[in-house]
């Protein structure tokens, strides 16, 4: 097993920040920082790890703002160029990867009420790691301000800058705070989607489609207009940007989205689904087989999809969707798929016993279902 993703914020961590910023500070308590800091930190998860390093840096760094958000700037180390990651690292030269996002979290805590100074200083942090988080509140107590500021980032040098105008103001972000007014009306971050998907860093566009996707879950209707309005004529990049960006609604069986991509035809054939075994028990593996035969005498491209309805603690079964092949069938051509879904435990789900079923999507229809008994 690989060492465990919590401790990328350890005690060297620690220290190395308190290193940098007595450099730049001679004053600066670097022993009452780290044991702030340190104190019952193995116990806790990645996320509350950097929060108490963070809260550490509040309680020891100057009341001043201006002055703390100088030290943490001068604490940093070159900045990332392009899209290359592997370089954030803390060196001799300052602070750059895992240790700056304690320092993010800190200028969220400590200029939350000076957003001219607090925007600046995630401007120099974001292109040593990221700033995706801290921006957030930022987002949520002066939008206006936080706007008119990522507008003129998308023209920013920085491909991390870049980036941080996409993924900051994602409405769903994982790990970071909801945005909740832009889960309701997405409408201010879509001008400044559109400067960004054509943007020559991959490192900014994945985050352009990835934040589209946060859209769709809301407002499908607005991402199949996008897809309306800028898949025709796409360059190859900002196609691949496109259909990332749409597979919820893929894989949900949107028309309008299936449509745009020129999957929309329902299949015409014949389809054999066979699930089994009929009883299996958590940690086991269902088997998936599909017989397709088409009857259409030109090629057909299909997405096919299957979703599994889980039982719920409540009795009730809800679906969710998986992907299954994506693939062109040729004139009268027979094949036969096969794939196993596994019922492994894992933390994002439990599993509750009762008749599950496993129904097949083509092309966004059901054609065919089959239930099963999933034992405790």
């Amino acid at each position: 097993m690989g060492e465990p993703f919590k401790n990328l914020m350890n005690a060297g961590v620690v220290a190395a920040i308190g290193q940098h910023l007595r450099r730049v500070d001679r004053g600066f308590d670097h022993r009452a920082f780290e044991a702030l800091a340190l104190a019952g930190l193995d116990a806790l998860e990645l996320k509350a790890r950097v929060l108490q390093v963070a809260e550490a840096l509040v309680a020891t760094l100057p009341a001043d703002v201006d002055r703390a958000a100088g030290l943490l700037e001068a604490s940093l180390g070159p900045p990332g160029e392009g899209d290359d990651l592997a370089a954030l690292r803390t060196s001799e030269a300052g602070l750059a990867g895992w240790a700056v996002w304690p320092l993010t979290e800190a200028i969220a805590r400590i200029a939350i009420e000076a957003p001219e100074r607090g925007l600046a200083a995630l401007h120099a942090m974001t292109q040593r790691l990221t700033a995706e988080f801290a921006i957030r509140p930022f987002i949520v107590r002066h939008p206006a301000l936080s706007f008119a500021t990522l507008a003129r980032w998308v023209h920013d040098p920085s491909a991390h800058v870049r980036r941080l105008v996409s993924e900051g103001s994602r409405p769903r972000l994982p790990w970071g705070l909801r945005l909740q007014a832009l889960v309701d009306d997405p409408s201010p971050t879509l001008p400044l989607l559109a400067a960004l998907q054509d943007d020559p860093s991959a490192y900014v566009r994945r985050s352009v489609a990835n934040h589209l996707n946060d859209i769709a879950k809301d407002h499908p209707a607005c991402v199949a207009a996008w897809l309306a309005d800028h898949l025709p004529g796409a360059t190859p990049q900002r196609r691949m940007l496109l259909r990332h960006a749409s597979r919820t609604l893929v894989k949900q069986g949107h028309p309008a989205v299936l449509a745009a991509w020129g999957l929309g035809q329902a299949f015409r054939g014949t389809v054999g689904w066979q699930v089994g075994p009929p009883r299996l028990q958590v940690g086991d593996t269902l088997a998936l087989r599909l017989e397709l035969v088409s009857r259409a005498a030109r090629p057909q491209r299909l997405v096919i999809d299957y979703a599994v309805h889980h039982v719920k603690a409540n009795g009730q079964r809800t679906p969710k969707v998986f992907k299954g092949w994506t693939l062109e069938l040729g004139p009268r051509e027979a094949r036969t798929l096969e794939r196993g879904h596994s019922f492994r435990p894992v933390t994002t789900r439990r599993y509750h016993p009762g008749e599950h079923r496993v129904d097949l999507r083509i092309n966004g229809q059901v054609l065919a279902a089959s239930d099963f008994w999933l034992e405790a």
